[in-house]
């Protein structure tokens, strides 16, 4: 979760003039892992290929799959590509998960800024363009998009729009223009190379984007981590995503291991965001339950749902405090780059 809305437009510091001097180059990275996301890992390829500002290279790691690794490099050979940009298909090195492989990819990377989009997620055209106008300002050093839910099914009315982070999508309450934040969504994502690699890259499997943004911002200040609304991306939302259980189960289980999260990120590690999302459901729920009075029961089931969600969110919280303090919980760090 991240930080209540801001009402203007975030100012940063002037860039000087090597700024826009010197030329933003970038690589996306697209970490895969099953087949079963063929169809979507393609056009999010090809979504990348049509931007409207020039990509350096695609940078395509899949994470232990050896079929899945065989049908890429069949599908965009290593020789004789003329697509632009040139797709590298790459093997996570690493024992983990998506942080690791996102370190496979780090480490090939060239650009001067790595943005990732996720595999089930197409850009919009000028995502890559919007990002980088961002950068071009000297304090940006995270800059994250937004990613816009592109359901399989309806989506229900119940359903709070303040939860889309269930599914790892914009939600109700982010900034709606350029402002800092304390969690980029890592399904599109965008960070200088050398301040990636200069925190060692992605230290953790799970929650892998919200431990690197509060990194970066006790590396670099809070201001350092941005959210650009305007840099769109659609992530894919399968019809079980939309469902009670899967709702009532994230909200547990993320809070569950973000304990373990947060205790691996150390120093680092910031619950205000989180504290500052559920002191704001508190006027939502009076707002929605005063709407379904009026006659629009979707309302009431929402604010069911926000009371239902923070409630398991605080229980899974307590049993990872519990576990924590009783070592159960296993770590979430992962191998990452070494540090300079």
């Amino acid at each position: 979760m991240s930080t209540q809305p801001l009402g203007e437009r975030h100012r940063l510091s002037s860039p000087d003039a090597e700024t826009h001097i010197r030329p933003l180059t970038v690589d996306v990275v697209i970490c895969t892992y099953t087949d079963a996301r063929w169809e979507l890992l393609c056009r999010a390829v090809a979504s990348v290929q049509q931007q409207t500002a020039p990509v350096n290279a695609i940078l395509l790691c899949v994470d232990h799959n050896d079929d899945l690794y065989e049908r890429c490099l069949r599908q965009w050979p290593a020789d004789g590509q003329r697509q632009t940009p040139a797709v590298r298909v790459l093997r996570n090195r690493f024992d983990g998960r998506l942080g690791s492989a996102r370190n496979t990819a780090v480490e090939r990377a060239d650009a001067s800024i790595i943005a990732f989009l996720d595999d089930d997620a197409q850009a919009e055209p000028t995502w890559v363009a919007t990002l980088l106008e961002v950068f071009r300002q000297p304090a940006a050093v995270a800059v994250g998009g937004a990613p816009l839910p592109s359901f399989e099914t309806s989506r229900p009315g119940w359903f709070p729009p303040e939860f889309d982070w269930v599914f790892g999508c914009h939600y109700r309450g982010l900034p709606e223009s350029l402002a800092p934040v304390r969690h980029l969504i890592g399904a599109s994502m965008a960070v200088r190379t050398e301040a990636l690699r200069s925190v060692g890259g992605f230290h953790s499997d799970d929650h892998d984007d919200m431990d690197l943004s509060h990194r970066i911002a006790g590396a670099f200040g809070a201001a350092s981590v941005l959210y650009e609304p305007r840099a769109r991306i659609s992530h894919f939302v399968p019809a079980q995503r939309v469902t009670w259980t899967y709702f009532w189960r994230r909200c547990y289980t993320i809070n569950r291991s973000k304990v373990r999260a947060f205790s691996d990120m150390e120093e680092a590690g910031n619950l205000g965001a989180e504290l500052a999302f559920a002191r704001a459901m508190v006027g939502t729920v009076i707002s929605r339950l005063f709407g379904g009075l009026r006659g629009k029961p979707d309302l009431l089931g929402q604010a069911g749902a926000i009371i239902a969600g923070l409630a398991v969110a605080a229980i899974g919280h307590a049993r990872g405090r519990v576990e924590l303090r009783a070592g159960l919980l296993p770590t979430s760090k992962t191998v990452g780059l070494q540090g300079p």
